[in-house]
């Protein structure tokens, strides 16, 4: 019992910006586990969240200080009315958002509210009076899913009347959830990118932490069942491309997110797809540190960290975006193994079993030599993907390479010839920007999809467990 009361302790100093939570969840990157590398390659994490969800960033001025991004104008308005765009502006929220009523009555541009600069603890305010970090202000529609931490809702909010989904996540287990809570909400809040997932708003109760997310249609292994498992190849690039956009954004923050499956992929009816669950990510230092071997999902999981290494980098996601990759070419997971010793199999049986010419240093892996594989020869990648061309195939083995420092980075990826028809415009859109955004680039229409209704009834059982720990 001890224990839950601190794990909630912990909580809920990190939630509300307190300098005495756990500092290891996300990890710190102290300047000793990084050598004698210079601080531009260094995550320094110590994000703090409020109580209304945003992140602190340590910074010179005082917690009670910081400016709002948004200037006001209000030379020569003192008869003006105050409009929902000036609160809007001033608390950075979505165009659509609907205030309470009579809640502009309550403002006149000389109210504190405007007629000095913002302080956090004002906008906390502000927005709790409009309805943020209450459940209230969402309406459970259907339950999605539930898991050992976590239960999933299709849910309303009352404030924008869109549909969101609300991650509501037990507090009282000992242990899992508020590890993996903290992190996820560390995280999600300074990641803003049209091809991750929004984290719209938190509340904390004394039972309950729920994270309220923009709601997409299905994921990628839905979709993938609703097409027939045959994808149109326009489509898997264009859902390829963004995996890659997604994945660059957050590499170039020093994000892992250690957890890819086809399941953590959500897909709107546009076509827009958006890396989720968070959970099992890591904001760290490049090169490397020692983490953890058990992450990502068995079928999506490198050799390398099969094999038990806890040194790695950006590189573990570039395993898993080949696998997917492949997935969605062929309709048929790649290395569907039950265990680490079949999946291993079934790779080297692919890729051929590894030597000291293909893969050095592998004879000195005791896990490896016990297993005493069979000497496989590589074969052919083109033999197993016919429907990719030689750009693809090339794109798909520079992927799947064994060593980690040998994959190709996401970067260079969205770079790679197999994506040239896209045009460049692509390359340089605005982080936010979908890229549907631009008129040439469409989904095209699958030859086989089932309708919502039958594929909700096919799904239900599985349905949003990407958003469930």
């Amino acid at each position: 019992m001890e224990r839950v009361r601190k794990i909630k302790r912990q909580l809920s100093m990190t939630l509300r910006g307190g300098n005495n939570g756990d500092k290891n969840l996300p990890e710190s990157i102290s300047s000793q586990d990084t050598g004698a590398h210079s601080d531009s390659e260094i995550v320094h994490e110590d994000v703090k969240i409020g109580s209304d969800g945003e992140s602190d960033q340590a910074s010179a001025t005082s917690s009670d200080e910081v400016h709002s991004p948004v200037r006001v104008r209000m030379r020569n308005n003192a008869g003006r009315k105050i409009s929902t765009e000036d609160i809007n502006k001033r608390l950075s929220l979505p165009a659509d958002i609907r205030l309470p009523d009579g809640y502009l009555e309550k403002f006149s541009l000389n109210s504190p509210l405007f007629d000095k600069p913002l302080s956090r603890r004002l906008r906390r305010v502000s927005l709790s009076e409009i309805g943020f970090g209450k459940l209230e202000t969402y309406v459970k529609l259907d339950k999605l899913g539930e898991g050992t931490y976590a239960t999933v809702y299709k849910g309303r909010s009352k404030l924008t009347d869109n549909l969101v989904a609300l991650k509501e996540i037990r507090l009282e287990h000992e242990e899992g959830a508020p590890c993996t809570a903290i992190r996820e909400v560390s995280l999600l809040k300074d990641l803003k990118h049209a091809n991750i997932v929004t984290l719209h708003d938190i509340i904390h109760t004394q039972k309950s932490l729920t994270l309220v997310f923009e709601y997409l249609d299905k994921d990628l292994k839905q979709y993938l069942d609703d097409c027939g498992n045959c994808i149109h190849m326009h489509n898997v690039k264009l859902f390829l491309f963004q995996l890659l956009r997604g994945l660059n954004y957050c590499h170039r923050r020093k994000v892992l997110h250690r957890d890819l499956k086809p399941q953590n992929l959500l897909i709107n009816d546009r076509g827009e797809l958006k890396l989720a669950d968070f959970g099992l990510a890591r904001a760290k230092s490049i090169p490397t540190k020692t983490y953890s071997n058990e992450v990502v999902t068995l079928w999506y999981r490198p050799p390398d960290i099969l094999l038990g290494s806890t040194d790695y980098s950006t590189q573990i996601d570039m395993w898993g975006v080949g696998c997917i990759f492949y997935e969605m070419a062929t309709g048929r997971p790649l290395f569907p193994g039950s265990t680490v010793e079949e999946e291993l199999h079934f790779i080297f049986k692919l890729l051929g079993t590894p030597t000291e010419e293909t893969w050095p240093g592998i004879t000195s892996n005791e896990e490896f030599m016990s297993y005493n594989y069979p000497r496989y020869r590589a074969d052919c990648l083109h033999n197993h993907t016919p429907r990719l061309d030689n750009d693809g195939v090339d794109l798909l083995s520079k992927l799947l390479q064994f060593e980690g420092k040998k994959r190709i980075s996401a970067e260079e990826a969205m770079r790679h010839s197999y994506f040239h028809c896209m045009g460049e415009r692509v390359l340089t859109l605005p982080d936010t920007t979908s890229i549907f955004a631009l008129q040439d680039i469409q989904l095209e229409k699958e030859a086989t999809m089932r309708t919502s209704s039958m594929s909700d009834s096919v799904n239900s059982i599985s349905q949003r467990q990407s958003l469930l720990f």
